[in-house]
């Protein structure tokens, strides 16, 4: 249990959140109240509140995680967030600008002068400052870079060389590595020299004079084995390793599948050039999750929630254009059958009832598709066999649940060719939802687009208006 843990372990996250929104109504309105007082003592009233209120919020985001007021930003309007912001201590600046989201980072960065941003920066490691830079001045990436030292220079260099979708973009460059001709015991004696451990320090990196990886040794086996042996009597000599061009998402899918804590990264000779840590491929996993909720919902970009309106706008207007079109494709296809309507009213109240299922059961298929693509698990062999899975799921669906709705149908209209049309079409519209599920995620796929990419909002408009036009056109052909 770390120090902030042991001094709040009953409180929640949430819990600390209503604490400071708490705390900054309460500044607000003993200010608002001292803007009223009359007489020679308001200014002294006003710096006295305006001194006590905040020392009290400076003390409680004292005592937080980094991580935990980064959450308390982005969970404040953008004034409330840079009163926060200001109440920070300087030194705690680089490791929150870190944790917060790229959206939330931005308004922090603006709040910021040159000055303040070098003082954030001069003590985060080549890795965090190459996360960094991108968001940052152009003249403030040169002067920072002009107080690093020539290894620390060249790290930061390294990193930006690569796309932000590689191993090399992410890879830390602090651990500790050792020679394989030596015994556990120097190598303990060596660790006990050193001020402390790289962080996610779970395995040593075993190399030769020239740098190449030559395996690992895991501290457990370190600890556990007789000091008297040497490094490669006891080290794994095949290591999981990856190449500074990967693809970081690979990576992290081996992270999961082999529970990885930390990895090498090589290069194509087999230098070790740094290391992999599991706690940016979790950031990883959380982003990628929360892009594809995104994606499938027509956003193009994370925003944030107390972006302006005119932002917010340009993040989604886009998909809601398209969504327009698709809705008033949906209407003319109802305009083509009001003839029907007027003379079959019952249609109007039934045929929502199959576009809504319809839609929810393509957005259950594309959801199951999107996630096997993320993880790898489709390719061109077993589609097929995939949609004929599908397809099937969606008759017996549609025959079972159209069947119920169709009994229904008949009880309040007494009417069984209508509740056989509502089954027939229910069954229709689910399997045209099945192929569809299918098919826009591999098709955007093959485009070089992400699969869940507005992949919601398409599944949704082709079942909507191909419900609309199977339920009402099979009604027009047997019912009236």
């Amino acid at each position: 249990m770390t120090e902030v843990e042991a001094k709040k372990p009953q409180e929640s996250l949430q819990d600390r959140l209503a604490q400071v929104i708490d705390l900054l109504h309460r500044h607000k309105l003993v200010e608002s109240l001292a803007h009223r007082q009359e007489g020679q003592n308001q200014d002294l009233v006003e710096n006295l509140v305006h001194r006590q209120n905040l020392a009290e919020l400076q003390r409680k985001l004292d005592e937080l995680h980094s991580a935990d007021v980064a959450h308390i930003l982005e969970a404040l309007p953008l004034n409330d967030r840079l009163t926060v912001w200001q109440l920070v201590k300087a030194e705690r600046d680089g490791d929150i600008l870190l944790e917060v989201s790229d959206a939330v980072r931005e308004s922090l960065i603006a709040d910021m002068d040159d000055h303040e941003i070098l003082a954030a920066a001069k003590d985060m490691d080549a890795d965090e400052l190459a996360d960094l830079a991108p968001e940052l001045p152009r003249d403030v990436v040169l002067e920072l870079m002009e107080t690093l030292d020539a290894q620390q220079r060249e790290r930061v260099r390294s990193a930006l060389s690569y796309e932000e979708d590689q191993v090399g973009a992410l890879m830390d460059f602090e651990m500790v590595t050792i020679r394989e001709d030596v015994s556990l015991e120097v190598v303990l004696r060596y660790l006990r020299r050193l001020k402390e451990l790289p962080g996610h320090t779970d395995k040593l990196f075993v190399v030769d004079y020239d740098g190449v990886l030559k395996g690992v040794l895991p501290i457990k086996r370190l600890l556990v084995n007789d000091p008297d042996k040497q490094v490669s009597e006891v080290m794994a000599s095949d290591p999981v390793s990856f190449q500074p061009g990967e693809d970081v998402y690979d990576a992290a899918q081996a992270f999961e599948r082999y529970d990885l804590i930390s990895a090498p990264v090589v290069e194509a000779n087999g230098r070790l050039i740094g290391r992999l840590t599991i706690d940016e491929m979790v950031d990883l996993i959380r982003e990628e999750s929360e892009t594809e909720v995104l994606n499938m919902a027509g956003l193009r970009e994370e925003e944030d929630i107390f972006a302006s309106v005119w932002k917010s706008l340009g993040n989604r207007w886009a998909w809601l254009a398209i969504n327009l079109v698709t809705a008033f494709i949906a209407s003319r296809v109802i305009g083509l059958f009001e003839g029907s309507i007027e003379k079959l009213v019952a249609l109007a109240a039934l045929m929502p009832i199959v576009a809504g299922i319809g839609g929810n059961s393509g957005n259950q298929t594309i959801t199951m598709i999107v996630r096997a693509l993320a993880l790898d698990q489709l390719s061109s062999g077993n589609t097929s066999r995939l949609m004929r899975k599908e397809l099937a799921v969606a008759l017996v669906n549609g025959v079972v649940w159209g069947g119920v709705i169709g009994v229904v149908a008949y009880l309040l209209y007494g009417s069984w060719s209508l509740g056989l049309v509502m089954t027939g079409a229910m069954t229709l519209n689910l399997l045209l939802a099945a192929l569809m599920g299918v098919l826009i995620p591999m098709t955007l796929l093959r485009m070089g687009r992400d699969p869940a990419m507005g992949a919601s909002v398409m599944i949704t408009a082709m079942t909507d208006s191909g419900g609309f036009f199977i339920f009402l056109g099979m009604a027009t052909l047997f019912l009236i």
